[in-house]
């Protein structure tokens, strides 16, 4: 499973990077929604965990854009505002919403759920 981390809080993101790929995932990280596009129309990717408020350019907004690259990929969201409650009342795409900091054990479950779900 390849995994591309986006968010604009580098020490946060970076770490949870190197977490992951302790764990055996092939993690990468970037700080931007720009680099995210650079970096996605350059590698493939399988799961992309995106913050939702960043600047310039949020998670939800990038979500979109990236669908168009690689239609395939899956999508996690990562907040540090509200509750998962609060978010996923409003989720109609299919997307999992996570608490910051987020627990590994959760954010492993949900990549590896959404990858199951890959396929339908």
């Amino acid at each position: 499973m390849r995994v591309l981390l986006v968010d604009d809080e580098v020490e946060y993101v970076s770490t949870l990077a190197e977490r992951l790929s302790f764990r055996g995932i092939d993690a990468s990280w970037v700080s931007s929604a720009k680099e995210a596009l650079e970096r996605i129309r350059q590698e493939s990717f399988d799961i992309a965990v995106l913050d939702v408020k960043m600047p310039k350019m949020g998670g939800i907004e990038l979500k979109q854009i990236i669908e168009e690259i690689n239609p395939d990929m899956k999508f996690i969201y990562l907040t540090g505002h509200g509750s998962e409650n609060d978010y996923q009342k409003g989720v109609t795409d299919g997307v999992s919403y996570l608490i910051k900091p987020v627990d590994i054990d959760k954010l492993m479950t949900t990549m590896n759920q959404a990858m199951i779900n890959r396929g339908s």
